[in-house]
C-alpha cells in the first residue's frame, strides 16, 4: 500500500528522531569541538568577534547616517578612522611612561624587595627547606640532566604582545569596515529567509532591539569607564604618585572586567603607594582612593545609567571571565562581559531561550505562590 507524501515524512523523521541520550552527545561533542576552533584557532576567531561587538554598537548610528543621507560606506570608513585616531593617539602618549617602566623595572623590582624585607626569612626558609628535598630526591635516584630554557626579557615580551595586539586591530578595523558597509544586507537575507509576513516583521524588530540595546550598553559602559579612568588618573596625580596618565589608562582598561579588575587596580596601586612612600600610612592612599572611586562608580552610577534591564549574574560573570580568559587572554578578560551582554539580550528576545536568559540575569526572581504564600529566594 503506498504511502502519501504526508505519511511518508512522519516515516522519515520518526526513523531520524534520535534518543536524549544521543541527542546531548551530539550537543556535548559539538561544543567540545567549537571550544577547541575557538582556543586553536584564536587568530582567526578574536578578530571576528571584536569586529562584531563593533558592528553591533555602531550599526544603529551608521543606520541613522544613512536615513540623513550619508552612505554607509561613508560613515563605515569615517567610525573606522575615528576608533583608528584614538587607538594611535593612546599609544603614542603612552609609549613614554610604558617605556619608562619597562626601563625602570629593575630597580622597581629591587624597591619592593626592599619593602618586604620582613617578609624574606620566612620565604628564605621554605625555600631552603625546598632545595634540602630537592637534594634527597636527587641523591636517591639517578643522575640525569637538567636543561633550562631561557625565557625572553620584559621589553621582549612587551614588544611581542604590543604587536600581536596591533596585528589583530588591524585585521578588526577592515572586518568592521566591510560589516558596516553592508548595511541591512544580512538582515534583508533573514527577512527573505522568513516564511510568513507576521516572522518578517519579529525578525526586523528582534534585530533592531539587539542593536539598540548592546548599542546603548557597550557605548554607555565605555564612556563610564573612560571617565572613571580620567578620575583615577587626576586623584593619582594629586597624591604625587608617577605615570597618573598610565594609571588612568590602565583604570579604564581594567573596569572593564568587573570585580577582578578592582581587586588588580587596588593591588597595583598598594604596591606602587609601598614604592613611592615611605610610609604605610601615605602608601595607602593611592588603593584608598581607587577603591573609592570605583565603588561610587559599580554601586552608584552604573546601575543608575545603565539601569536593572542588564543586570548579570555574578557567577556567570566569573564563569565568563574565567573561559574567554582561558581562550584569548588578555583581551578575552576585556570582552568577557560584552560577550556575555549580547547573549543575554539574544536569549530575551527568543522564548526557547528565556530560562537561559533567566539564569544570566542578575534580578531578583519570584518563586510560584505555594499554598497562596509568595516566597523569593531572600525568605529561604
Amino acid at each position: 500500500m503506498d504511502m502519501s507524501p504526508v505519511e511518508g515524512n512522519k516515516a522519515v523523521a520518526a526513523r531520524l528522531h534520535l534518543s536524549k541520550p544521543v541527542s546531548v552527545s551530539i550537543i556535548g561533542i559539538f561544543v567540545i569541538l567549537l571550544i577547541g576552533a575557538f582556543y586553536f584557532a584564536r587568530g582567526f576567531f578574536l578578530p571576528v568577534m571584536l569586529a562584531l561587538l563593533i558592528t553591533l554598537t555602531f550599526s544603529p548610528m551608521v543606520r541613522y547616517l544613512r536615513r540623513h543621507g550619508i552612505p554607509s560606506v561613508a560613515s563605515a570608513i569615517l567610525l573606522v578612522l575615528a576608533i583608528f585616531t584614538v587607538f594611535g593617539s593612546a599609544t603614542i602618549y603612552l609609549s613614554d611612561p610604558v617605556s619608562q617602566v619597562i626601563a625602570d623595572a629593575p630597580a622597581i623590582a629591587q624597591r619592593i624587595e626592599e619593602r618586604f624585607a620582613p617578609l624574606r626569612e620566612p620565604l628564605r626558609k621554605m625555600m631552603s627547606a625546598s632545595a634540602q628535598l630537592e637534594e634527597m630526591a636527587d641523591a636517591s635516584g639517578a643522575t640525569t640532566e637538567k636543561v633550562t630554557v631561557a625565557q625572553p626579557g620584559l621589553a621582549a615580551w612587551a614588544a611581542d604582545t604590543l604587536g600581536g595586539l596591533g596585528t589583530t586591530l588591524g585585521a578588526t578595523l577592515v572586518l568592521v569596515v566591510f560589516l558596516l558597509s553592508s548595511g541591512d544586507l544580512f538582515l534583508h537575507k533573514l527577512v527573505r529567509a522568513s516564511p510568513t509576513f507576521s516572522d518578517k516583521k519579529r525578525s526586523v524588530r528582534v534585530v533592531h532591539d539587539v542593536e539598540f540595546e548592546v548599542s546603548r550598553y557597550l557605548l554607555t559602559i565605555t564612556a563610564i569607564n573612560i571617565c572613571f579612568g580620567i578620575v583615577v588618573a587626576i586623584a593619582m596625580a594629586v597624591l604625587g604618585m608617577p605615570n597618573a596618565l598610565l594609571w588612568g589608562a590602565a583604570a579604564t582598561m581594567l573596569n572593564f572586567i568587573p570585580y577582578v579588575g578592582a581587586i588588580i587596580g587596588t593591588g597595583a596601586a598598594l604596591i606602587a603607594g609601598l614604592i613611592t612612600y615611605g610610609g604605610i600610612g601615605p602608601a595607602l592612599l593611592p588603593p584608598a582612593a581607587y577603591l573609592v572611586f570605583h565603588t561610587l562608580e559599580s554601586a552608584f552610577i552604573t546601575p543608575l545609567v545603565v539601569g536593572k534591564r542588564l543586570e548579570l549574574n555574578v557567577v556567570a560573570i566569573f564563569i565568563s571571565l574565567a573561559f574567554w580568559s582561558w581562550i584569548w587572554g588578555i583581551v578575552g578578560a576585556l570582552i568577557a562581559v560584552p560577550i556575555l551582554v549580547v547573549v543575554k539580550v539574544f536569549c530575551d528576545h527568543f522564548p526557547g531561550l528565556a530560562k537561559f536568559g533567566e539564569f544570566l540575569s542578575g534580578n531578583n526572581f519570584t518563586i510560584e505562590p505555594v499554598n497562596g504564600h509568595e516566597t523569593t529566594p531572600a525568605e529561604d
